[in-house]
């Protein structure tokens, strides 16, 4: 029995009102581990244990991280997260709720990946990483799966972009299923626009710095797979900013009754301020990503001092 759920795809009319387009959303945000991080995260714990693993090291912003904990502690396999300074307090309690260690490791996930990855040395031990695995992506593609599945041929797909996991699952979903042909609007925050500087470039390079509040968007590179993608899929770069997203989880709140993290927000934002690059599709599906990373009371923290700011 896979360790993810099939989730709603539903039909937002209320963002569909202000692009004055089908906008259809696949909430992944209700996956038992709070984000779509579980296909992947999953299928790739489920064939370390079949592969005699005893101990499972992740190391993330925070989603991948508890879906690990997560699968660990269905699986019966002990767990050690392995996050950075910056991931919320809100986010290391999850993940040691699901019964796993967690240890605080650098400043950005970099860093953490660097720590996590001495760790796993072991063989004994299989490494999780966030994003860069093929069995990842594989996990990944089941959404693609469950959208076929549901008749469903969207004019566009707008995903949030962090290390680019999803989007290489996706990439891989639309091309077994024959869909080379819808475009993807990849979505990052301004402060991790990773996949931006490749493109401006003409070659795969990591950011300097990472600075955004999106901490699960938080990597200096995307895998060198989704650079691959980018040679034969129409891939479409939206860049938006902290402020955006914040304000993308706060209306969807109010017209979903869902709280998402910024993370998620990056790829809703372009849908509530009705992005020109929207224009040109029939539909857009939306994936809404996660949302476990942040609290309420923080999550209106956040627009009151962005409100301040714009002030």
């Amino acid at each position: 029995m896979p360790l993810h759920f099939d989730t709603p795809l539903l039909e937002s009319l209320a963002i569909s009102r202000i692009v004055k387009k089908p906008v259809y959303l696949k909430m992944d945000a209700l996956q038992p581990s709070g984000s779509f991080k579980i296909r992947g995260i999953g299928h790739l714990c489920e064939q370390l244990a079949k592969a005699g693993k005893t101990h499972f090291i992740s190391s993330s912003g925070g989603n991948a991280g508890l879906a690990a904990a997560y699968a660990g502690r269905k699986l019966g396999i002990k767990t050690t997260v392995i996050v950075p300074e910056t991931t919320p307090t809100i986010m290391r309690e999850r993940i040691a709720l699901e019964g796993a260690e967690v240890r605080v490791f650098g400043k950005v996930w970099d860093d953490a990946h660097q720590e996590a990855s001495r760790l796993a040395r072991d063989p004994k031990v299989g490494y999780v990483h966030p994003f860069d695995n093929p069995l990842i992506w594989d996990g990944h593609a089941s959404l693609i799966d469950e959208i076929v599945k549901a008749g469903l041929k969207p004019g566009a797909i707008a995903v949030a972009v962090g290390g680019g996991g999803l989007l290489c699952g996706i990439l891989q979903g639309l091309h077994a299923h024959g869909l080379k042909d819808i475009p993807v609007i990849a979505c990052e925050v301004k402060g991790a626009a990773k996949l931006n500087a490749s493109l401006k470039e003409g070659k795969l390079v990591s950011v300097n710095k990472v600075e955004t509040i999106a901490t699960s968007l938080g990597t200096k590179v995307i895998t060198p797979a989704l650079w691959e993608w980018t040679q034969k899929h129409r891939i479409i770069d939206e860049t938006v900013s902290d402020a955006d997203a914040v304000d993308a989880c706060v209306k969807f709140a109010d017209d979903h009754k869902v709280l998402v993290e910024p993370a998620c927000g990056a790829a809703l934002a372009p849908l509530y301020k009705n992005a020109s690059i929207l224009r040109e599709f029939s539909s857009i599906l939306a994936i809404v990503c996660g949302g476990v990373g942040v609290g309420l009371k923080q999550l209106h923290d956040w627009q009151e001092q962005f409100q301040k700011v714009s002030a």
